[in-house]
């Protein structure tokens, strides 16, 4: 088997899975928003937590250490613009993911407060969640604008 290929495959593998996990979170997360059931909205929350611990992050480590690998044996210059570019957007997209980490964590928190006290949720939920929403964006359009750059290298 050629290492080259086998690394190739497993960072197609892991983009797959770090932008599938990243927009089936945000859809159900999104969906959440417009539950009613407080318990539904925790359960939603807490295998958000879940899929960001066992898919995103192994994927967004995989990235890098593959894209090293096969920029290092195939033979890419390390500066060519559409790498540079891939590199930003990859480094933004970690820069809004870290803190969503969080913000997801602490909804989870809240929901769970809330599910074992019967109580509404606060306002600082609703922020949290709005935060979330917009910190969202620079990280899944970045990622499809890296999906472009690794096909078409176009700059």
């Amino acid at each position: 088997m050629d290492i080259y290929l086998a690394f190739k495959t497993l960072h197609i593998l892991s983009a797959t899975i770090l932008f599938g996990t990243g927009i089936g979170i945000a859809f159900f997360m999104f969906r959440s928003r417009y539950m009613d059931d407080i318990q539904g909205k925790y359960y939603v929350s807490h295998n958000t937590v879940l899929a960001d611990y066992f898919f995103t992050l192994p994927a967004a480590i995989t990235q890098p250490v593959t894209g090293i690998f096969l920029i290092t044996r195939g033979g890419f210059n390390w500066q060519d613009n559409w790498l540079v570019a891939s590199y930003c957007l990859y480094l933004i997209a970690a820069l809004c993911w870290i803190p969503v980490v969080f913000i997801q964590i602490r909804m989870k928190e809240i929901l769970r407060e809330c599910v074992n006290k019967h109580t509404e949720l606060p306002a600082n939920y609703h922020s949290l969640f709005k935060l979330w929403f917009w910190l969202g964006w620079p990280a899944f359009l970045g990622l499809l604008v890296i999906f472009y750059m690794m096909v078409f290298k176009p700059i």
